[in-house]
């Protein structure tokens, strides 16, 4: 991943000519005031030395491998007992989804903190075997995957260095490709979430900190329950805080929970986007969930297709979770209805133009199309009051069909984002549009859970760049962004690297916010991942050649060309394998695959991108 260094001359040079062909403009202002304007550019109020990452995903384990490179010294929280973030499957389901929705700011959990006047560490134990239990399940979160879930993108698109090369991705032929797509080799068109699991517990193996590896390095078992500023005696901030508990199943069932305190200069944010249900506001649903709460639940309590034998089933949502879904459950169910939501609508879930896109989304996304036992409705309007039964209850589409029978209702739409560690930077009051006022001493990272803000190129903090995010955007693939995000922290902290002053980094954000507006799109990558790749190349090679450090690359060309093969080949160019006709909706994919960069947004956006 790592190039040699050459002349400064030839790296500046190499550095600034992709960023010269981006289109663009914000990218060349960042370059500008990072070549330019060395003296007006943002320093890290204290040194950072020592850097805490909550999260042993792959954002975790690349933030902490690029962390190491660097000389820092580097600690995770894992809530878990193993790694590998969201592809940590287990039978065990997670707590039931809200309903409605928690309160944004504890929709993962509710922090646990010991006494206000406790002395760490701090040490509780618990003997009520039925609660222990809960409070294990409930610590470590089990994951929203299920047993049968496989990815939504080739493989090659899912690999991290240094692993890419041990797969040969370099090595495929693109002639061969090209000239025989329908037999791509060495291309999975899918991979199950059991491999994708052991890859990543092979890539903390890697670097050392999986949990046979002993090491000093990372914290299983141990939710961050609280970060907060530190302060010295003027009030001044001179780094963070963190508050943890780890849980320990002890003899006899029991549990042990130790709290501990512990300082850092600077915090990465690797929690992933999945922890918070998002169940859409529909009349009449919280009566339902009260009355048969063992009918209602999200998709990510889902684990088998045998649960739901015989059943009768109604899907809300068609995105990525609920076609698999769908698809899987229909070999068992009696009868799947699979409810799409067609043109706008204010319940939040998977959106298409018209009832015929609908049923060409929703069959283009099963395999084989559309079985005979599942049937694509429209949106919800409401449930009628709950009747004795779950069977005996009504449920009312918007074009004023009727539902009966259902014995479950599986809520396939979506997550929030939330970080009950992060309570200050939580401000539900401003919704999904509202602003703060400028002298708002705390800018929210979060207000209504759809996006995130006050970042800086989706990453930094722009109050305090010494908290910073990686992998929380929508629509890209995290296993290669993560390799930039990580790497520009690492150069920004060892002052290798410069941003912008806060106030050049707030006009950005700005212009950002007038360009696209507050909402799902804000956070959402999509096209803009190749641009933010170029930029993040041309930025840290160029200040390498400045002020020294390490080269970053590109990623694989052949990677580039594997996902668009992939995705034409999936939603049914005629001239690949997987072509699906629907009398009346042949224009919906011809339409998606000549449209460029809509087309893909429009994919992108309404896949949960596992």
């Amino acid at each position: 991943m790592r190039g040699p260094y050459a002349s400064n001359i030839l790296l500046l040079l190499t550095a600034i000519i992709p960023v010269a062909l981006s289109s663009q403009s914000v990218f060349k202002y960042l370059l500008d005031s990072e070549l330019h304007s060395p003296k007006k550019t943002y320093k890290p109020g204290w040194p950072v030395k020592r850097v805490a990452v909550i999260g042993a995903g792959v954002g975790g384990i690349t933030a902490y491998r690029e962390l190491k490179k660097d000389g820092f010294d580097v600690h995770i929280f894992e809530r878990d007992y193993l790694p590998g973030g969201t592809w940590h499957y287990t039978d065990q389901i997670p707590l039931d989804a809200s309903i409605p929705n928690a309160p944004i700011e504890i929709a993962d959990f509710q922090p646990s903190l010991p006494p206000p006047d406790a002395e760490f560490p701090y040490v509780e134990e618990y003997h009520n075997q039925t609660w222990c239990a809960y409070q294990r399940r409930s610590h470590r979160a089990p994951k929203p995957i299920w047993e049968g879930l496989t990815t939504n993108g080739p493989a090659p698109t899912q690999e991290v260095q240094p692993m890419r090369e041990l797969s040969g991705v370099r090595r495929l032929h693109l002639s061969y490709l090209i000239s025989k797509p329908t037999e791509p080799p060495n291309i999975s068109t899918v991979t199950s979430q059991a491999k994708v699991g052991r890859y990543l517990r092979a890539f903390a193996s890697w670097n050392g900190v999986n949990t046979n590896d002993d090491s000093s390095d990372i914290s299983y078992n141990t939710r961050v329950e609280l970060v907060e500023k530190r302060l010295d005696l003027a009030g001044k901030q001179i780094g963070w805080t963190l508050i943890t508990k780890e849980l320990e199943k002890i003899e006899g069932g029991r549990n042990r929970a130790t709290w501990d305190k512990q300082e850092f200069d600077a915090i990465v944010v690797a929690s992933g986007r999945y922890n918070a249900p998002n169940i859409p506001r529909i009349e009449g649903l919280e009566a339902w969930g009260k009355q048969f709460p063992d009918s209602i639940l999200h998709s990510r309590q889902y684990r088998h297709p045998e649960n739901y034998a015989g059943k009768t089933v109604l899907i809300v949502g068609a995105a990525a979770s609920g076609t698999q879904i769908s698809r899987e459950m229909s070999a068992q169910a009696a009868k799947i209805y699979q409810s799409v939501r067609v043109g706008g609508s204010s319940t939040g879930y998977t959106s298409v133009p018209n009832l015929n896109d609908a049923l060409a989304w929703a069959c283009c996304s099963l395999d084989p199309p559309a079985p005979f036992n599942v049937s694509v409705v429209t949106e919800i309007k409401r449930f009628h009051p709950p009747s004795t039964t779950i069977q005996t209850s009504a449920i009312e589409l918007v074009d004023g069909t009727i539902l009966y029978g259902i014995d479950h209702v599986l809520f396939a739409t979506g997550y929030h984002y939330t970080y009950p560690f992060l309570p200050e930077y939580h401000n539900p009051t401003l919704g999904r549009t509202g602003e703060a006022p400028e002298d708002t001493l705390i800018k929210p990272i979060v207000t209504d859970g759809s996006h995130l803000r006050s970042l800086h190129l989706d990453t930094f903090y722009i109050d305090n760049p010494t908290l910073a995010f990686v992998n929380a955007n929508m629509g890209t693939f995290t296993f290669a962004y993560s390799e930039f995000q990580s790497f520009a922290m690492s150069m920004v902290w060892a002052g290798k690297a410069r941003l912008p002053m806060q106030e050049e980094m707030w006009g950005l954000y700005r212009k950002r916010v007038e360009e696209i507006g507050y909402g799902k799109l804000f956070s959402f990558l999509g096209k803009r991942e190749d641009d933010m790749i170029t930029y993040f190349r041309g930025w840290l090679n160029a200040a390498a050649a400045q002020y020294g450090g390490r080269q970053i690359d590109g990623l694989p060309f052949e990677l580039s060309q594997v996902l668009p093969l992939w995705i034409r080949a999936w939603f049914g160019d005629p001239r690949l394998v997987r072509n699906v006709t629907i009398p009346g909706t042949e224009h919906a994919f011809a339409d998606f695959l000549a449209n460029g960069d809509e087309a893909e947004m429009d994919y992108d956006l309404h896949n949960d991108y596992w």
